[in-house]
C-alpha cells in the first residue's frame, strides 16, 4: 500500500504552507547536503558530472554555483570499498574545532551490489576529503547501510544517522524492513561507540521504504526527516517525525502537516515538483536543500537541486 498520493498533492497546492521552493541549481545534484560556514554555505551531491562527491556554493542561500571538476571525495578509498565506488549522499558536518567530517555510502568490496557507510575528514568545506580505514555502518546481511547524515546535539554528542537498505532485498518477493538508526560517535566524529538504535521504520503509508533521514534540534523538539516510497516515482515525497529525546520515542506527522514536500508542490521559479526527496536540514533549522525531477516529470532528465525556507513549531514543520 503506497502513501496516498491525490489527498496529499491536493493539500501541497492549496493547504496551509503556500510557501514556495525554489530551483536552486539546474543540474543533476541528488541527494543534498548543506552546511554553513563564514564564507557561506555549501551543498553536496551524490557522484555526478565526473566526480564522486559533488559540490556547490552559493554567499547568500539564493544563489547556487557548481564547483565543476571539483571532487570533495577523490580518494583513495579503504580496502572495504569496492573498486567502483558509487558514492551516494556525502553529508558533511562542522566539528568544533573547526575540521569537517563527511559521511558516505560507497559500494562494497565484499558485495559490490550493496552499499555500506563511512566517513572521511578534510580541513577546509570543499575537500579533499580523506577516508578513514574503518567501515562506520555494514549491515550487508540487512542490506546494507546508505544515507548517513551527521549531527552534534545541543550537548556536543555527535551522532550519525542512516537508513539500512533493506530494500536492496527486496527481489526475494519480500518487502523488508528499512529502519532509520542512530549511532552515537567518539568526539573525533568518526568512530561508533556503542551499538545503534532503532528511530523509525517504514510502514504501510510509506510504501516500500523510508530512507534519507536528516535530524534537527529546534525549541527542544527533535525533527527527523525522510524520504518516502520509490525515487523514481512521483508518489516520492519527504516528511517528518518529532519527538523529545533524540532516541525517541519518535511520532510520524500526519496530514494535514505532512508530507513537507510532494509532487506537485509550487515552486517560485520552476512550475512544480516532482519527486521532491532527499532533504537536509540546516543546523539552525531555517532552511532546506532536496532535489526533485530536473525536468519537472521524472527520472530520466536527473535530479535538480531545490531550497526552501522553513519553521518549525508544535511538532510542526512548514515552508515558510
Amino acid at each position: 500500500m503506497s502513501r496516498s498520493f491525490l489527498p496529499y498533492s491536493a493539500f501541497a497546492l492549496v493547504g496551509i504552507a503556500m510557501a514556495e521552493p525554489f530551483l536552486a541549481l539546474n543540474s543533476d545534484f541528488p541527494d543534498p547536503s548543506l552546511i554553513e560556514t563564514s564564507s557561506g554555505y555549501y551543498a553536496f551531491g551524490t557522484s555526478g558530472n565526473g566526480v564522486n562527491a559533488q559540490v556547490a556554493t552559493s554567499p547568500d542561500f539564493n544563489t547556487w554555483t557548481l564547483l565543476s571538476g571539483t571532487d570533495a571525495l577523490p580518494g583513495p578509498f579503504p580496502s572495504w570499498v569496492a573498486s567502483s565506488p558509487t558514492v551516494w549522499a556525502p553529508d558533511v558536518l562542522v566539528l568544533g574545532d573547526g575540521s569537517y567530517v563527511m559521511y558516505f555510502s560507497a559500494a562494497a568490496a565484499s558485495d559490490s551490489g550493496k552499499h555500506c557507510v563511512g566517513a572521511a575528514t578534510a580541513t577546509s568545506p570543499e575537500g579533499p576529503y580523506a577516508p578513514v580505514d574503518s567501515v562506520l555502518a555494514c549491515p550487508l546481511d540487512q542490506g546494507g547501510a546508505i544515507d548517513a547524515n551527521g549531527f552534534i546535539d545541543s550537548d556536543g554528542t555527535i551522532y550519525v544517522v542512516y537508513k539500512v537498505d533493506g530494500n536492496s532485498l527486496d527481489g526475494d518477493g519480500t518487502t523488508h524492513s528499512t529502519p532509520i538508526m542512530l549511532q552515537k560517535l567518539e568526539s573525533d566524529g568518526t568512530t561508533p561507540t556503542g551499538d545503534p538504535v532503532q528511530l523509525i521504520d517504514r510502514s504501510d503509508l510509506d510504501g516500500p521504504l523510508i530512507e534519507a533521514p536528516s535530524l534537527l534540534l529546534s525549541n527542544g523538539i527533535f525533527y527527523l526527516s525522510f524520504s518516502s516510497n520509490w525515487y523514481n516515482t512521483e508518489y516520492y515525497d519527504t516528511s517528518y517525525a518529532y519527538a523529545t529525546s533524540i532516541t525517541g520515542p519518535w511520532t510520524k506527522q500526519s496530514a494535514p502537516y505532512a508530507p513537507l514536500l510532494v509532487t506537485g508542490t509550487g515552486t517560485s521559479n520552476d512550475g512544480s515538483l516532482s519527486a521532491p526527496g532527499g532533504a537536509d536540514f540546516s543546523t539552525d533549522g531555517t532552511k532546506i536543500l532536496f532535489h526533485a525531477n530536473l525536468n519537472g516529470q521524472d527520472i530520466s532528465g536527473g535530479r535538480a537541486l531545490f531550497a526552501a525556507s522553513i519553521s518549525e513549531a508544535n511538532d510542526v514543520v512548514t515552508l515558510q
